[in-house]
């Protein structure tokens, strides 16, 4: 196994590894590493001697804390050039196929959620039939800070969390833990940080069949042996602010909403980080988060990510994601020049733009 390779595959019996191997860039996603574990769990998903995935990365700071925007910040378009669709389009196309290979794999996928699991991690994560978290474990979509929007999904799941706190997240990328990834359904089980070795040697030595109906129950009752004690656990911040999220996101109006969350007066201090990420965040983020969210929520799990494709690549070409990612990675000025600068100066028009397909022909994920 080439230890510099950016993805580790192995074995373990009957259970098949796979490690995000970018320990310094926090194991964020390229193209090479999303092709490479999309080939593999094709691999997998045809080997009869392979009964489970377990995908984890490297170290102990991070699953993935996202892909590879300095790459997509190098092919996107300033304001006012004119936009290349192609690589953005390349891109978000092979990770989505990735992403939606893992919410639709036949064979039980465990993944381990420890450290920061950001943004396409979340995207990693999101789908696999059993999703561990643990109690190092920060989560968040904060693509309003770049100017794109809580995509990998997102609008799928985002949608299926209580109340309204799908929205919240959306609209702030606030980061939350392994207690809330339980509660809002982004995780099935917290297990301490220390024994991800043990609960991977555990599932090695387990007793697979042919049936991944049964392979699926074993796992799951393997992991729940293994469950963090919930006075060990840490203390759900969504659960304890949902009351609040549900007051200030109680309006019939995007503006109304952002502006109750964003003029936060009061002395909790998560409050207030989300309200100060809202404020100085892209002003056309919020307002594409509130119609993903109204469009999606009857749509397949396919048309999420044909939706979500035609929002990426537009975003990417806007300007407001290079600008994003200028100020946040690349100047690292933390002043972004939106343009425009205020949420009540996006038209309708520059709304619609961004749900309309760029490119003639067949969609890319048509065959999903």
């Amino acid at each position: 196994m080439d230890q510099d390779s950016p993805v580790l595959f192995s074995r373990r019996g009957a259970l098949a590894i796979a490690t995000l191997n970018l320990p310094k860039a926090l194991n964020a996603l390229n193209l090479q590493m999303i092709d490479r574990l999309s080939a593999q769990l094709d691999d997998w998903a045809r080997d009869d001697e392979v009964a489970a995935v377990w995908i984890d990365g490297s170290g102990d700071k991070a699953l993935c804390a996202g892909g590879d925007v300095v790459a997509l910040y190098e092919q996107s378009a300033a304001y006012g050039e004119s936009p290349d669709y192609s690589y953005p389009s390349d891109f978000f196309s092979r990770e989505y196929r990735l992403d939606y290979k893992i919410h639709t794999y036949t064979k039980p996928i465990v993944v381990w959620g420890g450290g920061i699991v950001m943004g396409g991690g979340i995207g990693i994560m999101a789908g696999a039939s059993h999703r561990i978290v643990t109690e190092t474990t920060r989560m968040a979509m904060p693509e309003i800070t770049i100017g794109l929007f809580p995509d990998v999904g997102g609008s799928w799941f985002l949608n299926r969390m209580p109340g309204r706190l799908g929205l919240f997240l959306g609209l702030t990328g606030a980061q939350f833990n392994g207690a809330d990834a339980l509660f809002v359904g982004m995780a099935d089980r917290i297990i301490a940080q220390a024994r991800r070795e043990p609960v991977l040697a555990a599932l090695a030595e387990l007793e697979y069949s042919l049936d991944s109906d049964v392979n699926h129950q074993l796992i799951s009752h393997c992991l729940k042996l293994q469950e963090l004690p919930v006075l060990q656990r840490p203390e759900s911040v969504l659960r304890e602010h949902f009351d609040q999220i549900q007051q200030l996101t109680d309006f019939a109006s995007l503006p109304e909403v952002c502006a109750a969350i964003s003029t936060y007066q009061g002395e909790d201090k998560w409050l207030q980080r989300a309200a100060t990420t809202l404020a100085g965040g892209s002003p056309l983020t919020p307002w594409v988060v509130w119609e993903q969210l109204r469009r999606a929520r009857h749509r397949s799990l396919a048309d999420v990510f044909r939706m979500e494709l035609v929002l990426a690549v537009n975003l990417c070409a806007s300007g407001h994601f290079k600008e994003g990612v200028r100020a946040l990675l690349v100047d690292k000025d933390r002043a972004p020049k939106w343009r425009p600068q205020y949420l009540t100066e996006i038209i309708p028009q520059q709304l619609a733009d961004c749900f309309a397909a760029p490119w003639s022909g067949a969609h890319p994920l048509a065959d999903l």
